[in-house]
């Protein structure tokens, strides 16, 4: 076992992409040469770095890696962020089992895969419907707000039984809890709007409660303040992931045209490699709660892990030709979902939008293109803690 490196050797955490659909510059480099690494962090912390695909799954699987905030380092910075407090009553995403192990019991029966198919349906008429107003405007269309983000805004805020007059605002919420380049104060502002809405429509769900998940939840012992904060993470997980994977998505197969038959002959296996090229998570954070080996070096006890999903999910070593946008590939094993424990609760709801959305949308309009040139397209990137656009500007052969 090798004894932890100097501060000099340890590196910052790539960021910076040549293109939306290349890793960070250096990332592949630093997996290649070395898995796991000596990572600098902005408060001054020293951790580190894990790239390869089965060390990530490795550390992701492993119980003495917690996931609490309170123990982490982030390893990019957020004006004016500390040291975050314990995750409070119900947010289950910032705790270890067995509080965890609580919560995601009561979950996993709303979220299984025959539940989730149940809404296919659904989510097919509320594409359409997205389409049809696409279709009724014009050419041309900012995908993000035509298509992208509501989709997945309506589904998850009718899963969640969230009136219609608040969904907006919801959305608008949960896009700024995920900037980095706002200041902290902005941030706390809509996470205490977003708490007090949430709370708010726990209550009208406990006197009149109606057909949905949070309704459904108000018949178990939880507190309003589990419930809040459950509704508040449901919600918040729902709007912002699964518009990017749409957004991102159609941005590259338009980049790829040949890949659109491919998805729409086998949307679930499409969908899949899509997950896995874009890595709309680029990272997770753990910390180690004792000293451990991993791959060889000393991890000791309050050190912060940074796992690359972005540079799992290209692992040459796992995925031939990895950097290829390749519809017809078998991608088992891919992170895009996490692994383990915390894996993503709400993973068949995003696969069912996905495999409805995807071959709708190039059905309804099959000479879909970009209105600008692919470089003018607005990245986010370093600004948020999703990969994605800001807006996909598009167009097609149609009347105005």
């Amino acid at each position: 076992m090798t004894e932890p490196e100097t501060d000099a050797a340890a590196v910052m955490l790539p960021i910076e992409r040549p293109t939306p659909f290349d890793l960070p510059t250096g990332l592949a480099e630093l997996r290649d040469e070395r898995p796991i690494a000596p990572l600098s962090y902005p408060d001054g912390h020293r951790g580190w770095l894990v790239t390869s695909h089965a060390l990530v799954r490795e550390v992701l699987a492993d119980r003495r890696f917690s996931v609490r905030p309170e123990l982490r380092h982030m390893p990019i910075a957020r004006p004016g962020e500390g040291t975050l407090p314990p995750a409070p009553p119900g947010m289950f995403i910032g705790m270890d089992p067995p509080e965890h192990s609580r919560y995601r019991r009561l979950l996993t029966g709303e979220f299984t895969v025959r539940r989730m198919r149940l809404l296919t349906e659904h989510i097919q008429k509320v594409t359409e419907a997205c389409l049809d107003e696409m279709e009724r405007q014009g050419p041309p269309a900012d995908l993000v707000k035509a298509f992208a983000a509501p989709i997945p805004a309506v589904v998850i805020c009718e899963l969640l039984g969230v009136p219609e007059d608040d969904r907006e605002r919801f959305q608008e919420q949960g896009v700024t809890l995920v900037r980095t380049d706002i200041p902290r104060e902005q941030v706390l502002n809509a996470y205490t709007a977003m708490l007090a809405h949430m709370r708010e429509l726990i209550q009208a769900k406990r006197s009149r409660p109606t057909d949905d998940v949070l309704s459904g939840l108000t018949r178990s012992d939880l507190t309003d303040e589990e419930l809040t904060n459950i509704g508040f993470m449901l919600l918040g997980a729902g709007l912002d992931t699964t518009a990017n994977v749409l957004a991102l998505g159609t941005f590259a197969l338009l980049r790829h045209p040949e890949q659109i038959a491919v998805l729409r002959a086998a949307p679930e296996r499409g969908v899949e490699e899509l997950l896995r090229y874009l890595s709309i998570t680029p990272f997770l954070v753990r910390t180690a709660l004792e000293d451990l080996e991993l791959a060889g070096e000393k991890v000791r006890a309050g050190e912060t892990v940074t796992i690359s999903i972005a540079a799992a999910n290209r692992d040459p070593g796992r995925f031939p030709d990895p950097d290829a946008l390749d519809l017809s590939r078998s991608t088992a094993g891919h992170v895009g979902f996490g692994h383990g424990l915390h894996q993503c609760l709400g993973q068949q709801l995003a696969r069912v939008e996905t495999h409805a959305a995807f071959p709708a949308l190039f059905a309804r309009f099959p000479s879909l293109r970009l209105a600008v040139a692919p470089e003018k397209v607005p990245v986010r990137d370093a600004d948020m803690l999703i990969h994605g656009v800001h807006s996909l500007p598009v167009t097609w052969d149609g009347k105005r």
